[in-house]
């Protein structure tokens, strides 16, 4: 893309890609197109309309850019204000691909080690990192557990986020204070 690319043209050629990488399949290889993708348009500055891009004083925005007709992928941007982020979450069995549209974000990955009939989980954190504009990484099932959080303490973060389907709700886990966790089903909507 260059310089003359209008934002409209850049969410086109996002969604042209996004549809040629699911025909891949597999998820490991859709995946893998999508973030090698999504690389190369936020580094040529995926633009987005203001109302993307405002932060909640609650809690982190999440709004709906594009759900694709047939459900096979979501588009969902969201919006961080200062120190906002996640309790540690699922995917709800649905890979996922994110990237930094702006601003930095932490990101850290768990394993669930293990969970009794009463909903209380173990986790292994399996790795940290600060993901800055441009960087993307994927979720896969069975390892789909992390948190993120907005990495600047005065600073807004926008992230994309591309579903393998449509999100409507998923698990999080809230610290039970002796190192294990609650599972508990969350309801997500769009903010406006």
């Amino acid at each position: 893309m260059n310089s003359t690319t209008s934002p409209s043209d850049l969410r086109t050629a996002l969604l042209g890609r996004l549809r040629a990488a699911v025909d891949l399949g597999g998820p490991e290889a859709v995946t893998g197109r999508i973030q090698k993708d999504l690389r190369q348009l936020l580094a040529a500055g995926l633009d987005l309309d203001d109302g993307f891009r405002r932060a909640r004083s609650d809690t982190y925005a999440r709004r709906l850019l594009h759900r694709e007709p047939d459900g096979r992928f979501t588009v969902v941007v969201m919006a961080w204000g200062p120190g906002q982020g996640t309790p540690i979450h699922d995917h709800a069995g649905i890979w996922c691909v994110e990237g930094v549209v702006e601003g930095t974000l932490d990101v850290v990955r768990y394993e669930l080690e293990g969970e009794d009939g009463d909903g209380v989980c173990r986790f292994a954190e399996r790795g940290r990192s600060r993901a800055g504009v441009g960087s993307s990484g994927a979720l896969i099932p069975p390892f789909e557990y992390h948190t993120l959080a907005n990495a600047d303490p005065r600073g807004l973060a926008v992230t994309l986020h591309v579903y393998g389907g449509d999100m409507e709700e998923c698990s999080v886990f809230e610290a039970r204070g002796d190192g294990t966790f609650q599972r508990r089903r969350k309801t997500l909507s769009f903010h406006d």
